[in-house]
């Protein structure tokens, strides 16, 4: 068996061809200027573009929901095997009749089985999907709106997310450090004129001059020759002819002007590029670069009337000042991540950009930016220090594909539910490896296809109202599950109690159906109810303990009421004889039913129902229905083909005596779980 540091040194080997052979042109790779040779070492999948497809292919892991769904089937299963054949055996044994003890045992696990599940289930997703598809979030996976309401952590990239991406020029200096006008026409000529393929910063100068309206005054000259941009020279020359004068203006990397510069214009007078200022000058550009900016230098020198210019004439020149460009933070950014981080995200920042940019930004939208860790570090971390340190950092940066799916591999194994935004091909492993794979439409084939959702706008603010939208549906669907389970264990516990001492079935088979089945059909206006703003503050997920201690809670307080419900109408009613059985089933039917139904509002919400709390319309008109229709039943001739008989009229308002005791004795028994627990759905 490996060790941990040789199966560590097996992972850096790996990737350490990968950092300390770049630039490395991957398979897909445009050459967009310049020259070179390369060697194909690799083809097809056994290349870094084949093996990210085969990775974005990979069928995603179990997630949150998958796994949550799955515990808590178990647990209802298990509690359906432990008490159906308890009843069995007790009706039988006591009442002789195996039979009919059969016949009433399926009908309890019926009861127990939350067969409208799926139904409610799929309708809270399917309406979150609607819901959710007007804000601009198209839902691949239905699974992921609950996961989405689970996220506890969302790892994004940074450009184009928390940036507008699109480089903005947002100084143009002097060598003293003032804006100068003069420097940004020079850098406006040079993107104007030259010839070759414009990059970003190009476009970003050529725009700020249309912006203020001067590029017209400054494109009169007439272009004599060009010396294009290489990566050897990181610079561009254009030569232009200005009345009397040839002037060529170059711009490019810091170091390598400085390298073809031996003056400076100081306020207008041209003095010696001294070391001493070289020095001063790239502290000055340091600074520029740890506010996030990228620095480039404009310089010029007047040139002799000649036909052809070379590199060689780039030589003896004049510096005049720097440009400084910036891929800003969006306006929108640092809002949507306060809310994120206020319901319970925590936002963290994977990018193949350096760290410094990162750290700027991040220090403007409000991400903590004191430590940051490279892609180089994390090659030589083992698991369990990775994991350590992804508690506590929130930028990584100049990561590789197969650093960003690590990461979030080993913050899901710390227990975390990870969300994932991305839009690049190298994104899609790390966006099968979340338990939201997050991408926008204007993204790559192959990436959307990993995703679980597609934002029409890259946006923190759309995902933000989103993970509340998915909490929203998420506690629908706990209500149901919360409200039906804790039912049943009531009522199987009353039919144990009533089994064991009544003479007679305390509800015949075909009235726990009929009103398990009507109880089902007034949770399906579920999916239109709305959670309090205090459930919506924290993520949410499947929890099979805080399950079963809900039950055995609030469970036995419907089973306390069944049981005075029995004792009512044994003593008061006298339906105390097989003869009178029909009326004692009937008044428990009723109770039944309008209690299960009504503790729907007691469930839903911490907060006083009705009072500081009230369901949506279409639950309050539902439970309405449902009660009078249940009330009405045993007066009807269905009712009396199904063993029910008429109620006398002094049952109900022992009925309104039971409600009441029952609404107030569950919310007390809520305020005392809230308070002991600190949680309620």
């Amino acid at each position: 068996m490996l060790s941990n540091g040789l199966l560590g040194f097996l992972k850096f080997l790996s990737v350490v061809n990968l950092h300390f052979a770049l630039p490395t042109p991957f398979m897909g790779t445009d050459v967009i200027s310049g020259q070179g040779k390369a060697i194909i070492l690799q083809t097809g999948d056994k290349t870094v573009f084949g093996s990210l497809s085969q990775e974005a292919l990979t069928k995603r892991e179990a997630t949150s929901f998958d796994k949550g769904v799955k515990s808590i089937s178990k647990l209802l299963m298990y509690f359906m095997l432990v008490m159906v054949p308890i009843v069995f055996l007790i009706n039988g044994i006591l009442k002789g009749n195996w039979t009919e003890a059969l016949l009433f045992a399926v009908a309890v696990a019926v009861g127990l089985t939350p067969e409208m599940l799926p139904m409610i289930v799929n309708t809270n997703l399917a309406k979150g999907a609607i819901r959710m598809a007007k804000k601009k979030v198209i839902i691949k996976e239905l699974s992921a709106i609950q996961n989405l309401g689970a996220m506890t952590v969302l790892c994004t990239d940074k450009t184009g997310t928390l940036t507008k991406d699109k480089v903005e020029l947002i100084e143009h200096i002097d060598t003293t450090g003032k804006t100068c006008n003069k420097v940004l026409a020079l850098a406006f000529q040079n993107s104007h004129f030259q010839t070759g393929w414009k990059n970003i910063m190009d476009h970003a100068i050529i725009s700020h001059m249309q912006k203020i309206g001067d590029d017209k005054r400054y494109t009169q000259p007439e272009k004599i020759d060009e010396i294009p941009f290489d990566f050897a020279r990181r610079r561009l020359s254009v030569i232009l002819q200005k009345r009397d004068s040839v002037q060529m203006i170059t711009k490019g990397a810091i170091t390598e002007m400085f390298s073809i510069c031996s003056t400076l214009d100081e306020n207008g007078a041209i003095i010696e590029l001294t070391d001493t200022i070289k020095a001063q000058l790239h502290e000055k550009c340091e600074q520029m670069n740890r506010q996030g900016m990228r620095v480039i230098a404009i310089a010029t020198k007047s040139k002799a009337n000649q036909e052809t210019f070379s590199v060689q004439d780039e030589a003896n020149m004049t510096l005049i000042g720097f440009l400084g460009f910036l891929d800003p933070a969006k306006p929108s950014a640092k809002p949507a991540i306060e809310s994120l981080t206020n319901h319970g995200v925590d936002v963290k920042v994977l990018t193949g950009d350096n760290e410094i940019v990162a750290q700027t930004i991040c220090k403007q939208v409000g991400i903590p930016a004191d430590k940051f860790l490279l892609g180089s570090d994390i090659d030589f971390m083992y698991d369990d220090e990775l994991t350590e340190a992804t508690r506590t950092h929130h930028i990584f940066a100049k990561l590789t594909p197969t650093q960003k799916s690590r990461i979030i591999q080993l913050i899901r194994e710390d227990g975390q539910t990870v969300g994932f935004m991305g839009d690049g091909i190298n994104d899609a492993p790390a966006l099968r490896k979340a338990d939201v794979g997050i991408s926008v439409d204007t993204a790559a084939d192959i990436t959307k296809d990993a995703s679980s959702i597609i934002l029409l706008e890259k946006s923190l603010t759309i995902l933000n109202d989103a993970v509340i939208e998915g909490r929203n549906v998420f506690g629908n669907i706990l209500k149901y599950m919360k409200m039906t389970a804790s039912s049943n264990f009531g009522n199987v516990f009353s039919v144990l109690v009533a089994s064991a001492f009544l003479p007679f079935l305390p509800m015949l088979s075909i009235h726990l159906l009929l009103q398990n089945l009507m109880y089902d059909l007034s949770q399906l206006t579920l999916p239109w109810d709305k959670m309090d703003e205090s459930f919506l503050k924290k993520p949410r997920k499947w929890d099979p303990k805080n399950m079963l201690r809900f039950i055995v809670t609030i469970g036995p307080v419907s089973s306390i009421f069944d049981i005075l419900t029995f004792a009512i109408m044994w003593f008061v009613f006298s339906a105390n004889t097989v003869a009178e059985q029909a009326l004692f089933q009937s008044g428990w039917f009723v109770v039944g039913l309008l209690t299960q139904t009504l503790v729907v509002h007691m469930i839903r919400t911490e907060k006083i129902p009705f009072i500081e709390s009230r369901a949506a319309a279409p639950v309050m008109i539902s439970t309405l229905i449902v009660m009078g229709i249940g009330i009405i039943i045993p007066f009807t001739s269905l009712g009396h083909s199904i063993g029910l008989v008429s109620l006398p009229l002094s049952y109900f308002p022992w009925l309104i005596a039971i409600l009441v005791g029952y609404m107030i004795t569950v919310q007390i028994v809520k305020t005392a779980y809230i308070k002991k627990f600190r949680d309620w759905i």
